[in-house]
């Protein structure tokens, strides 16, 4: 049982399934980001994901998710996170976040990205927006990164933090109303995941420990609102949001990345980290 603030520490065995969860996870979301264009609805890119993770016997963790009634989460331009998705038609411009989740025999894998619709030099997206997503997504493998040798939980958020605050160029807002989470046998479990500098270490980092790390910036203030939906978190300002995420572990013999096929090397090569699955 976890209580509020001991931590689930998975043997070997749960986190291959939790690696298993997230390979297809993973291979949803190449499907959901490959459907996502112009005149297509975000019920649509729902439908895309749903029906890969029913190919390989996965199960979503967010259908049904206290009454939310699809499979991802598709949140658009200035919907930060929760987005429902429906019979919204995705235009060139748009910054969609994909946000996603499956089960397999009964662990969890919770990954999202963002996907631009059209490019900058097409001139059929901002190059602000793409900025912000670039930065959003260099930032969740610096908190990988810093995850990989952190001894507090905390450390995680104070890397991000620095990463993104000695950006040249536009100042991006660190969203502090939502934060990363642990994951395991449930979805959401202790601890929470800051992306910025509180002051406090945080939990003990040990083996077995898998965290879902999901920084979400925004182009203006990070003050947000949920709509009437009682779901879709939008920024108060208006500004355009960037989320992604992934699930990662620490074990006995290093870090990996759950909801990457690759582990996370290809990505951690970058920061001098090397992965190492599960059980090797």
């Amino acid at each position: 049982m976890v209580g509020r603030r001991s931590l689930e520490l998975k043997t070997t065995p749960q986190l291959q399934s939790m690696q298993r969860a997230g390979v297809v996870l993973s291979s949803a979301l190449d499907a959901a980001v490959a459907a996502a264009a112009p005149g297509v609805t975000t019920a649509e890119v729902d439908a895309v994901f749903a029906h890969v993770l029913a190919e390989h016997g996965a199960t979503s963790n967010f259908l049904g998710y206290h009454g939310f009634p699809a499979s991802i989460c598709a949140s658009v331009n200035e919907e930060v996170v929760h987005g429902i998705p429906g019979d919204r038609v995705l235009q060139q411009g748009d910054v969609l976040k994909i946000d996603g989740g499956a089960i397999v025999d009964g662990w969890h894998s919770d990954s999202a990205r963002t996907v631009i619709l059209g490019s900058s030099e097409a001139g059929t997206a901002d190059p602000e927006d793409e900025r912000l997503s670039d930065i959003t997504r260099a930032a969740l493998w610096v908190g990988i990164a810093a995850f990989a040798s952190a001894r507090h939980v905390g450390e995680i958020g104070d890397a991000i933090d620095d990463f993104v605050t000695g950006q040249a160029g536009a100042p991006l807002g660190i969203l502090e109303d939502y934060v990363g989470h642990g994951i395991g046998s449930a979805m959401h479990l202790p601890p929470d995941v800051f992306n910025y500098r509180t002051g406090h270490q945080g939990p003990k980092v040990r083996p077995g420990l898998a965290l879902a790390i999901e920084p979400m910036l925004v182009r203006g203030g990070i003050g947000t609102r949920t709509l009437e939906d009682g779901w879709t978190v939008v920024t108060t300002d208006g500004a355009r949001a960037s989320q992604w995420e992934h699930t990662v572990c620490r074990h006995a013999g290093g870090v990996w990345v759950l909801s990457a096929p690759d582990g996370g090397a290809a990505e951690l090569a970058r920061h001098g980290v090397v992965p190492v699955p599960p059980g090797e």
